[in-house]
């Protein structure tokens, strides 16, 4: 028995999903749609030019993975890890459900959703917020990009001290605010307040957006605040946790799965931060230990914002870091690099799309060979539990026994 890790490169999908039609996403790639930019120069920034240059990804299978999902032959058949593709089973294509099936729980139940009208929000629920919450009205009230909404409305919101409530295509209330001028326990403490409201909505998560700066200078930070309704059965953390196992989340683990069974609770800004605080984790990280790390960046900096190169750039900074953190392994550690979504920044919108994500899993005595493509993300968890030596949950099938 030794560690396990699961690095999730938050939207990193690696094509349309079987359902995909279901969702409006045929012919979404968030990894082929950058590779395919990188080739064609049409991922050129002052920050990176040319091909996409993935070496360590590529020696662990990823390419191979994405090559082999879509009915092509890999370059090679020699490889340093499993690799291989998920299906995902949860009726959505949101950041909970993705994380709460990987850790074992598929989400089959429907999330409440607010309508792309304007007003969105339920009369009642935002009379409520601002009578509770002591607010002078609500701005917004709208289907909108956080980056957008912020720039278009920053200026009334200080003007007028009302905060700026905002959904997506994900079941979400979010709600952003100034953090010196409204003040940041302010926003928490009226984020608590709607949790509650939106409660008898179904909705997934009520999200406090933060940012700081002037008009044209706009800046989101990272006291971003997830809070989401608990996991409706008991997931790989709360069995490892049983188990009196360490756990220790990094980035917006904690409160994805709200605080159940996660541990220590490690905070950082950006990828290459978030990075940092995983090497640190595994310096300190018993055995039978989880890490569990999200990197957020590809999510919410690039792939929401259509920022090709952007994301190309974080992949390739990612892998740079890949070696220093299989210096940390111990003989017999596993390292799990996977997706909850996709979020193709090439496609129409500025929503998740519903893709396959990848597995790669690698560490000391991990022979490298294809594990073909998964019906249900819950095998990354099956697999964690059986690594780790805990009973077998109750979703997935093990990609450790074959």
């Amino acid at each position: 028995m030794t560690r396990a890790i699961i690095i999730v490169l938050d939207s990193f999908g690696l094509g349309a999903a079987r359902d995909a039609e279901l969702f409006g996403d045929v012919g979404a790639d968030t990894f082929g749609h950058i590779i395919d930019a990188a080739i064609n120069n049409r991922a050129d920034a002052p920050y990176r030019k040319g091909e996409l240059s993935l070496p360590n990804l590529e020696r662990l299978g990823l390419f191979a993975a994405h090559d082999t999902y879509h009915g092509k032959t890999p370059k090679s058949r020699e490889f340093a890890g499993l690799y291989g593709v998920a299906n995902e089973k949860s009726k959505g294509k949101d950041t909970p459900s993705g994380h709460w099936e990987m850790a074992g729980v598929p989400v089959l139940f429907d999330w409440g959703y607010f309508p792309k009208t304007v007003p969105c929000f339920p009369e009642h629920l935002t009379e409520s917020l601002i009578e509770q919450g002591n607010i002078p009205g609500v701005l917004g009230n709208c289907h909108a990009s956080g980056t957008e909404i912020i720039e278009r409305l920053g200026s009334k919101h200080l003007k007028s001290g009302k905060p700026i409530v905002y959904t997506s295509a994900d079941s979400v209330f979010q709600i952003a605010a100034h953090e010196d001028q409204f003040g940041l326990q302010r926003l928490y403490d009226l984020c608590d307040l709607a949790r509650k409201l939106v409660d008898e909505y179904e909705i997934g998560r009520v999200i406090a957006r933060p940012f700081t700066g002037t008009p044209g200078t706009f800046t989101r930070t990272a006291n971003r605040r997830d809070l989401a309704v608990p996991p409706p059965e008991l997931t790989l953390l709360d069995h490892l946790t049983t188990n009196k196992r360490q756990v220790i989340s990094i980035g917006k683990i904690g409160d994805i799965f709200a605080h159940h069974g996660t541990g220590e609770i490690i905070k950082a800004a950006g990828n290459m931060a978030l990075v940092d605080a995983t090497l640190e984790a595994l310096d300190k990280a018993d055995s039978g230990s989880l890490v569990f790390t999200n990197l957020v960046d590809f999510d919410q900096s690039f792939g929401h914002r259509r920022d090709v190169p952007g994301y190309a750039h974080a992949l390739e900074e990612f892998d740079a870091r890949l070696p220093e953190i299989e210096a940390k392994l111990r003989p017999g550690d596993l390292v799990v690099l996977t997706a909850d979504h996709g979020c193709d920044p090439t496609w129409p919108g500025s929503d998740h799309t519903r893709e396959v994500v990848p597995i790669i899993a690698f560490g000391p005595n991990v022979t490298g060979r294809s594990i073909g493509e998964r019906e249900t993300f819950a095998d990354i968890g099956q697999s964690i539990a059986r690594h780790l030596s805990i009973p077998p949950l109750s979703n997935g099938i093990s990609f450790l026994e074959q």
